[in-house]
């Protein structure tokens, strides 16, 4: 029999998830009313809560399948239907069907993308993800919305949010592999590199908030595309030594 404790113990993550769906459903009222900077800066809490969430699972051991499961559903809303209505009703609409074609993609990709998360992922956590996270999407397509917010522009570049919402949704169901920060390498000769990297990273975005996420995730995104590149470029490259020595 469980004690009170050990209740509460497992209800707490469930909390956490369940506040990243009411930042996300907040976020979509928001957008309704206009309010697009509130709408994207909701996203960006529900992002904060789902980071949350599983860490205090695993902190009080209490990951349970069902946990598993509340969390997957409350990502499509929080991080797939959230941001799609941000992006329709911000720019969107005024691109009249392509509007509507990228938002849809963009909850169907991030939908396929946590259906294959759950079937891949076993106990333990993964070292890499196999495409973009939807978290991360969801975000990207938050900070760009505030950019445009914040300078200006949308009516004449709004396509430009519609393009990255469009490929990060590629990206989310592509083989391309991203870093996971949930397992990273702290051994005392790394330890210093961390330290760098993160106290940078702060002051970036405690210099300049919206520019500096930004920046961060932008980054991250173009990581994968440019690591897989360069794998193939030494690929081919090898390959072509190897035909050459072959032919001699």
């Amino acid at each position: 029999m469980a004690t009170p404790s050990r209740s509460l113990a497992f209800l707490l993550p469930n909390l956490f998830t369940a506040a990243s769906v009411f930042a996300g459903v907040y976020s979509m009222i928001a957008a309704t009313q206009g309010r697009f900077g509130f709408a994207a800066w909701m996203i960006l809490l529900s992002l904060i809560f789902d980071g949350l969430d599983g860490r205090v699972a695993r902190l009080t051991n209490t990951c349970s399948r069902f946990g598993v499961e509340f969390d997957s559903l409350a990502d499509i809303i929080a991080f797939g239907a959230a941001p799609a209505m941000l992006i329709y009703l911000y720019a969107g609409h005024e691109y009249g069907r392509f509007g509507v074609l990228v938002s849809a993609l963009f909850v169907i990709f991030g939908a396929i993308r946590l259906a294959r998360f759950n079937v891949m992922t076993v106990q333990s956590e993964p070292s890499v993800f196999i495409g973009v996270p939807i978290p991360t999407a969801a975000t990207f397509a938050a900070v760009l919305v505030l950019l445009f917010t914040k300078y200006g522009g949308h009516a004449t570049y709004g396509w430009i949010i519609l393009v990255g919402a469009l490929v990060t949704a590629l990206l989310m169901v592509s083989n391309i592999r991203y870093p996971s920060f949930k397992k990273i390498d702290m051994h005392a000769m790394h330890v210093k590199r961390v330290l760098v990297g993160l106290l940078v990273t702060a002051s970036l975005i405690f210099l300049y908030p919206i520019e500096g996420v930004a920046l961060f995730f932008t980054l991250y995104i173009l990581y994968g595309p440019l690591r897989a590149t360069w794998f193939f470029y030494q690929r081919y490259t090898l390959l072509r030594r190897y035909r050459r020595r072959h032919k001699k």
